[in-house]
């Protein structure tokens, strides 16, 4: 059995914590381990192969640092050029592990679940292994513990081996709709967790989305794999329909059936998801975290990043605070961040794409401090890792070596820099920074000039493969 697992979402829900350059699945909400390290961790090993996962080109390095990171062995990270859903990127999936298998079974899993009991889970996934090898393609259906109208239903038929064969998949329903599902008994929560044979599953696709079909086939046509991460034909992909595995296959299918699963499954979906499942209320049902004090509140979540955050006299209420945005919600109205989240990414806000803190395969940079003509961040390069050989037209640079070493080339000279040194590079000129050491490098750097954008950058050479 092959873990497939997705990880291209971006999690617009969660917002300020989870944004389109660090999305929820990348992220530490439910447990010390980031929500991709924990889908694949919560496995046992003697049950599956090494994974594959899935996510967009823009992610590719968070995802190989986190599983760099937890020891978790794959079979490599396939990069999406673009989001076309999740029946094109389950069929990608399909078509490349059968290049190098038989015929294996696919466990698709999304990287941003939670689950609380992984023995239950264990036990599902060997009820819907025995129907995948007889050709079915299983779909796991959540036992409701209320009737929430943010999941679709699936209607459970007739007994299937330790499964049920499926009446009907159906949209989220209104109140009303949802408790009459629920008091039958006969519906579940559709988790977009699914197990079938590769062969079968494209042989469904084929039959009932060809064109899905045809635009995948000529994307993997010609994979090429670039360390961790395995590239597929762009501009083939691009022309392929955006739909997921329900309306393509699954709705479709006479071959689906389904396993019920109740595990303390939950998507995640909000702050008052993160509210719903936590076991860390205190007496007055308050999950707080970070630097947090509270008096005369109840029911409510709030999550400090960097500051002290004080809240008086409020009842269910979201409090998120990161270094450069603060959320403020009704703990009953949260899901109308996505308002929000689509206002700043109309005005191309950088709130909407990024944090202060920004992530890049050699580490990061924070900005803390900007004005008309200056900008001022603090950088840290992991050991070993180098910025790429750029140059910049508009600004000069000033960088001053907090810890560490660096190797610093301006021009045609290199030369170390030391902690308290400093070293000054002019507009125009032609220069790189390297890490050489064994303990992270940090330096302070100031910008100064008429533009200082980050596409303000010219790139010579990149050991990444960002060079323009």
């Amino acid at each position: 059995m092959k873990p497939i697992v997705l990880a291209g979402g971006t999690g617009s829900r969660l917002w300020p914590k989870s944004r389109a350059a660090l999305p929820k699945q990348f992220l530490s909400l439910t447990s010390e381990r980031t929500m991709l390290q924990d889908t694949i961790l919560r496995l046992h090993q003697d049950m599956v192969e090494n994974p594959m996962v899935i996510c967009n080109e823009d992610h590719r390095f968070l995802a190989a640092e986190q599983l760099h990171r937890a020891n978790i062995e794959h079979d490599g990270i396939l990069l999406e050029p673009a989001g076309r859903n999740t029946a094109p990127a389950i069929a990608l999936a399909a078509m490349l592990s059968q290049k190098s298998d038989d015929d294996p079974i696919l466990l698709v899993l999304a990287a941003d679940h939670l689950i609380d009991d992984d023995a239950a889970f264990a036990k599902a996934i060997e009820q819907a292994q025995a129907l995948a090898q007889n050709d079915k393609l299983v779909t796991f259906g959540i036992v409701p513990t209320e009737a929430h109208t943010g999941y679709g239903y699936i209607k459970a038929g007739e007994a299937v081996g330790e499964g049920n064969s499926v009446e009907e998949f159906v949209e989220k329903p209104d109140t009303q709709t949802a408790q009459r599902y629920v008091d039958s008994g006969q519906y579940f929560w559709n988790s977009g967790m699914f197990m079938f044979k590769a062969s079968v599953y494209l042989r469904e696709l084929e039959q009932h989305r060809p064109d899905i079909y045809a635009a995948c086939k000529a994307a993997v046509s010609a994979p090429q794999r670039d360390l961790s991460f395995v590239r597929i034909d762009a501009e083939a992909f691009k022309k392929c329909p955006d739909e997921s595995v329900d309306y393509a296959v699954m709705e479709k299918t006479k071959a689906a059936c389904m396993v019920s699963l109740d595990a303390g499954w939950n998507d995640v979906g909000s702050w008052s998801s993160l509210w719903e499942t936590s076991n860390k209320k205190d007496a007055s049902g308050n999950v707080a975290i970070g630097d947090v004090m509270l008096e005369g509140v109840n029911n409510s979540y709030i999550n400090s990043e960097q500051r002290l955050v004080s809240v008086i006299g409020l009842d269910d209420v979201v409090v998120v605070e990161t270094k450069d945005a603060v959320l403020v919600a009704n703990r009953n109205k949260v899901q109308d961040i996505k308002k929000v989240v689509n206002a700043l990414k109309s005005e191309q806000r950088p709130e909407f794409e990024f944090h202060r803190e920004v992530f890049r395969p050699w580490g990061s940079y924070d900005s803390i401090d900007s004005g008309e003509r200056h900008q001022v961040k603090r950088i840290t390069v992991k050991p070993g890792e180098k910025l790429s050989v750029q140059m910049h037209h508009h600004r000069a640079e000033h960088w001053i070596v907090v810890s560490g070493t660096a190797s610093v080339t301006i021009g045609e000279e290199t030369h170390l820099v030391t902690e308290n040194e400093s070293v000054y590079i002019p507009v125009g000129e032609v220069h790189a920074l390297e890490n050489p050491g064994k303990i992270p490098l940090h330096l302070i750097e100031v910008q100064s000039g008429s533009y200082l954008g980050e596409d303000d950058i010219v790139r010579f050479s990149d050991r990444y493969g960002r060079t323009d």
